[in-house]
């Protein structure tokens, strides 16, 4: 195809959501522009899990609404809410608790599972793709449990699972440690998540898209999206604070600050930041061949980026709050009771910003304001789960196939 006849195309945001869109695009034939304030994958995506976390869980539900009072009234729970945030949230939670209701719940669960069920053999195909099959584990992940009482307390979800097909195995006593010897002989019960892989390097993935992007004719232009025009010839002008951008077509997925491009463009969204805390261990003193995962408490561990990362757990203060350091800390306080020989040694703090949605499941939308205008954004914490999934989609949309998954309930205007 002739450079002059490529269709155009600009994505804002070089995450892993961003950077795995542009470079499905740029396969596709088109003439993709990569833009971020940032380098590819020094944001949020720098400091996820590392999790293919095919195990789609509804945020919101009965379940959770016993469990939040508690939450939120312990200081060392896994959802922290600012109070000087409280106000601000509202809104946004007074929807999260819409989302809850049993006939709205089925339905989130059917349309995250969608995703889920493609997730893994996307994201395989896309490695390949990029020459970095490497990147994915083969091991799978380990959800634990310390009594009795956590175990059958997360056996909705396990239903849940069940009922999708997912695979799983349920470990006691000494087949636990047979799995992960570094887990402590009080750990009651097990769950083995075969499917759910890990990456070896998050931020490297990021970085292997965006050169293969660029390897096969994509552009990266560093700069800030201020806003988004149409011309009157139907072309869409990306306006940054130094320059501007023309293009057929253009892609948000800048995560939680896609919020502010859809409000200039007249659709605002409800999408929320669930700050996101880990702190990476390059002398833990213990190796591990499975992620871990304690539901009850609400975060991972996980052998990536050359040592351990312990993250997750949910602080609601908005984009302008400080960090507070001491949340992760929290996280390696529990870590240590489930791996007791983990040490803390050459280890750094992180905070990121996972963009969040009331309902769970993100928006994998074109826009219903403006022709030519897409969205991907709101994956919560399943951006690098979706990523593959998602630029699949998007790719598709773009270009005017049928998506293999039905997109009505990633659509922007359903709220």
């Amino acid at each position: 195809m002739a450079e002059e006849t490529k269709k155009k195309v600009v994505v804002v945001g070089a995450g892993v959501i961003g950077a795995s869109i542009a470079f499905d695009l740029q396969r596709r034939g088109l003439q993709v522009t990569l833009v971020d304030k940032g380098e590819p994958g020094r944001g949020t995506s720098f400091g996820n899990m590392a999790s293919i976390a095919l195990d789609f869980a509804a945020g919101s539900g009965p379940s959770t609404w016993k469990k939040m009072p508690g939450w939120l009234l312990d200081p060392e729970g896994p959802v922290w809410l600012r109070p000087s945030y409280a106000v601000k949230m509202l809104p946004w939670f007074l929807r999260f608790l819409a989302s809850g209701r049993p006939s709205r719940l089925r339905e989130i669960e059917d349309a995250g599972m969608s995703l889920s069920q493609r997730a893994l053999g996307d994201f395989r195909q896309m490695l390949q793709a990029i020459g970095a099959s490497e990147l994915m584990t083969e091991e799978g992940c380990l959800a634990i449990y310390e009594t009795e009482a956590e175990f059958a307390a997360d056996r909705g979800h396990l239903a849940m699972m069940q009922r999708y097909g997912l695979e799983f195995e349920v470990l006691s006593n000494g087949a636990i440690q047979y799995y992960e010897p570094a887990l402590s002989p009080a750990i009651a019960k097990a769950v083995l998540l075969p499917d759910n892989k890990s990456i070896r390097d998050p931020y490297r993935l990021v970085v292997k898209l965006a050169e293969a992007a660029k390897a096969a004719g994509a552009a990266f232009v560093s700069g800030a999206v201020r806003n988004i025009e149409r011309k009157g010839d139907g072309a869409v002008i990306v306006l940054l604070d130094d320059g501007r951008l023309e293009a057929d077509s253009v892609v948000l997925a800048a995560g939680v600050h896609t919020r502010f491009l859809a409000e200039k463009l007249g659709e605002p969204i409800p999408l929320e930041t669930e700050r996101g805390y880990h702190t990476q261990i390059m002398k833990p003193g213990i190796s591990m061949r499975y992620s871990v995962i304690w539901p009850a408490r609400a975060f991972m561990v996980t052998p990536t980026a050359g040592g351990i990362r312990v993250g997750g757990n949910v602080e609601l203060a908005g984009l302008d709050a400080a960090p507070d350091f001491r949340r992760p800390r929290v996280l390696v306080r529990h870590a240590r009771r489930a791996l007791p020989g983990l040490k803390l040694e050459e280890a750094t703090d992180w905070m990121g910003h996972r963009p969040a949605l009331p309902d769970t499941i993100p928006i994998i939308s074109p826009s219903s304001k403006m022709p030519g205008i897409f969205y991907a954004t709101g994956h919560g914490h399943l951006g690098l789960t979706y990523a593959a999934t998602t630029a699949r989609l998007i790719g598709d949309m773009v270009t005017g196939i049928e998506p293999p998954v039905d997109p009505t309930p990633f659509r922007i205007d359903r709220y």
